[in-house]
């Protein structure tokens, strides 16, 4: 998500697996409150919710936090919130994080700590971190220049929509060889026969 780059769409630590299955607080309150800018509510339904290891309620803290919305901004607060759903799995958490260390917000700048959060999201479908590895690939002056990497990545955020990925595609495409292109299509079909659920929920 990004607002400070992330948009505003939708550790597990061993104290909270065992925590109550019931809790005041409501996600989705706090979600649709979120949504329309109640930040003092949507802080309230999620800070407990949060504390007790909930992956959705520690994603909408690190959102509260990481943008500074109904409370101040802070950097070590959101990379915590968005660890603990992060480790849980939680794919837009998982991205959020990968912003952040590639940005160096709260933490000095660590591609490739920002790499794995990246790989990790967008595995589950998250098409800014599809991007974000698809521009990575792409810069030809970088040593981390794969066409073929690339030309992966971007295939699969226009498969999941994005227009502008679409236009990266076309213009990668037409500075690789037949076989490049061939070898990142092979890839491609993997990638997409082996998340057939994932792809079937779009």
């Amino acid at each position: 998500m990004v607002t400070r780059t992330f948009s505003r769409s939708i550790l597990a630590i061993a104290l909270f697996l065992f925590a109550p299955a019931v809790w005041s607080g409501d996600f989705k309150k706090g979600w649709d409150a979120y949504s329309s800018t109640d930040y003092t509510t949507a802080l309230a339904e999620w800070q407990e919710l949060a504390d007790a290891g909930d992956p959705d309620a520690c994603y909408g803290m690190g959102l509260l936090y990481g943008n500074g919305f109904g409370v101040d901004m802070n950097d070590d607060q959101a990379l915590k919130y968005y660890g603990v759903a992060a480790a849980a799995g939680h794919a837009e958490a998982q991205y959020n994080l990968g912003v952040m260390y590639q940005n160096g917000w709260g933490v000095p700048i660590n591609e490739e700590e920002g790499m794995k959060w990246y790989f990790l999201a967008a595995d589950q479908g998250i098409v800014g971190a599809q991007l974000a590895l698809g521009r990575v690939y792409a810069m030809d002056f970088a040593d981390s220049y794969d066409p073929v990497k690339a030309y992966k990545w971007f295939a699969l955020a226009a498969r999941f929509g994005d227009i502008d990925a679409k236009t990266k595609l076309e213009f990668l495409a037409s500075r690789m060889t037949a076989e490049q292109v061939a070898e990142a299509d092979g890839q491609v079909a993997v990638w997409m026969e082996s998340h057939e659920s994932l792809l079937a929920n779009d």
